[in-house]
């Protein structure tokens, strides 16, 4: 039984990046959301934590579900089945409003995907066919409070952020933002007047900007390790299904 169990977490912690506490957190948020089902009729051919783990190496190597199948032990339809049956479960926790909001500092940007779905994506300024989620983390923690549903690559950042809902996680919330999203009830850097610079204040006040939102970009960066976000081959809702649970992993990653 030890064997087996060491054999499971290096499973885990290899193909995941999770270690074998936060895989267990994972799996418990899974099974609470009613990951097991109503137990009645054909029962699955793995039981709930490999298929969790399914899910997971799905999102972390982009495997394709041919790949995935001999790995477990199962056919490509039934890996199919459970990335469609489990992936929505495994989104990140919904962030009510923090404790002392006032003082909280979250930042805002806007990401490209690569996607094959042409309804979910358009052909934007890298050549490919992409979408634009929005993603809102938490300055101090570095977690990803909220991430927005795709909409195609070609919709400038402001847009997309009011078509998200995300403005509605951020009452009261001091958030920072590029310059991309003027008039958005941001925080956004000065910008330079017609023929004129920005005063000295301003160049320091736009240097600090930049220090402080660059902790976005590293957390968008840790993100797409999970390579589903580089090349997302998911239809209709599976990209928004994959952002949620790419920051689950995340935050999960990130906790001590």
């Amino acid at each position: 039984m030890a064997g087996v169990l060491r054999a499971e977490r290096v499973w885990v912690e290899t193909f995941t990046r999770l270690r074998w506490q936060q895989f267990g957190r994972l799996l418990k948020a899974v099974r609470e959301r009613g990951g097991n089902g109503t137990l009645r009729g054909r029962p699955w051919a793995l039981p709930l934590a490999e298929r969790v783990l399914i899910v997971s190496v799905y999102y972390r190597t982009n495997l394709t579900m041919r790949q995935l199948g001999p790995l477990f032990g199962v056919s490509s339809s039934t890996v199919c089945r459970v990335i469609q049956k489990l992936g929505p479960l495994l989104a990140v926790e919904p962030v009510a409003r923090p404790a002392g909001a006032a003082d909280r500092l979250w930042i805002v940007d806007g990401t490209l995907i690569p996607v094959r779905d042409r309804k979910v994506g358009a052909s934007s300024r890298n050549y490919r066919f992409s979408a634009n989620v929005q993603v809102i983390v938490d300055a101090d923690t570095r977690l990803v409070i909220a991430a927005g549903r795709p909409v195609p690559g070609t919709t400038a950042d402001a847009h997309a952020w009011r078509a998200s809902g995300l403005a509605e996680h951020c009452q009261d919330v001091t958030v920072l933002a590029d310059g991309a999203y003027l008039n958005c009830g941001m925080v956004t850097p000065h910008r330079k007047r017609p023929r004129r610079a920005l005063l000295p204040g301003e160049e320091a006040d736009n240097a600090d900007h930049r220090t402080v939102r660059a902790r976005v970009e590293h957390v968008i960066g840790r993100m797409k390790n999970y390579k589903i976000l580089r090349d997302c081959r998911q239809h209709g809702d599976g990209l928004h299904h994959a952002v949620q649970a790419v920051a689950h992993m995340h935050n999960l990653a990130l906790a001590s």
